[in-house]
């Protein structure tokens, strides 16, 4: 019998968790050579769902477990949380909303089992059901940071996955502060195949993931997987400096051979001013956001400070 790990990290989800068990429960027992252990991470959550935690652990206490945190620290350090938890031979990375598919899971499972696979992986092929902004905004963010980026993302791709317990090993070993899964997973490396399918709504309760938030999210994603930002801030340097030359030039040879040309455009003079200013400032700006970064990291403070767990 291999033993599965299943991760599931929750954030405000008493509605789902009871539907999401029942129904990856039913999968499993279908699974003959497969026990389960279930690791749902309370990502401090200010409903009722570490109460409905406590019903599973209380029905089920050889199966299911639980991590809960003193407070909110995101859904990058549940997943962390649960790689760090889970014993299984093979970790599968699951969301509570039934948004990933469970009757995948036997598939995934064979592919590790029987072919030369570390990791089998799943992507979205259209994001029915989501608003048209936010998805032309995540097509976009997969493009820009697969070209300024050496590790490559797969568009679509979701932290829904099953590995190996060698290649969550590895994943363990990236104990950066700053974590961006998405990138962590591809750039591990390890052989990865990729199962495809529509989007599928969520089975209950409301999403916690804004507009804003994917946003942040993104830059994150980009900043920890990508130096280019800090080029462009170099560059934009290089081009104010080469054009202020030129015009200084300019102005030199109009005075020379126009003498009686009269000193006009102050409303232009003050545009370029804050022009150039602004740039400098977005030029910090990116700089500082790196600088930040590091200073939380050089801070060693932990990815997430345990409550409960049992």
């Amino acid at each position: 019998m291999k033993k599965l790990s299943i991760i599931v990290p929750c954030f405000n989800e008493e509605e789902t968790i009871p539907i999401f068990f029942e129904t990856i429960d039913k999968i499993i027992n279908s699974m003959n050579d497969v026990v389960a252990e279930y690791l749902f991470i309370d990502d401090g959550s200010s409903d009722r769902t570490i109460n409905e935690i406590h019903k599973l652990n209380m029905e089920h206490p050889a199966e299911v477990h639980f991590v809960s945190f003193s407070r909110n620290f995101g859904k990058e350090s549940a997943l962390y949380a649960g790689l760090k938890e889970a014993s299984g031979d093979y970790i599968v990375v699951m969301d509570v909303d039934l948004q990933d598919p469970p009757e995948l899971l036997p598939k995934m499972y064979e592919y590790l089992k029987n072919e030369e696979f570390d990791c089998v992986g799943t992507r979205r092929t259209n994001r029915e059901g989501e608003p048209p902004i936010r998805s032309f905004f995540a097509n976009q963010f997969y493009k820009l940071i697969n070209s300024i980026s050496s590790t490559n993302i797969v568009n679509g791709a979701r932290d829904y996955r099953m590995m190996t317990r060698q290649m969550v090993n590895a994943i363990l070993s990236v104990t950066e502060y700053n974590r961006f899964s998405k990138g962590i997973f591809s750039w591990v490396g390890f052989k990865t195949k990729f199962i495809e399918y529509h989007n599928i709504e969520r089975v209950a309760g409301n999403t916690s993931w804004s507009f804003w938030k994917l946003f942040k999210y993104s830059l994150d994603g980009i900043m920890d997987f990508s130096e280019v930002p800090l080029s462009i801030a170099s560059w934009t340097g290089v081009l104010s400096f080469i054009s202020a030359v030129i015009g200084l030039i300019f102005i030199v040879i109009r005075a020379i051979m126009v003498p009686a040309s009269s000193v006009s455009g102050w409303a232009s003079l003050t545009c370029i001013v804050l022009l150039i200013g602004g740039l400098q400032l977005l030029c910090l700006g990116i700089v500082g956001k790196y600088i930040g970064k590091i200073y939380l990291q050089s801070k060693n403070r932990p990815i997430y400070i345990v409550k409960e767990k049992k």
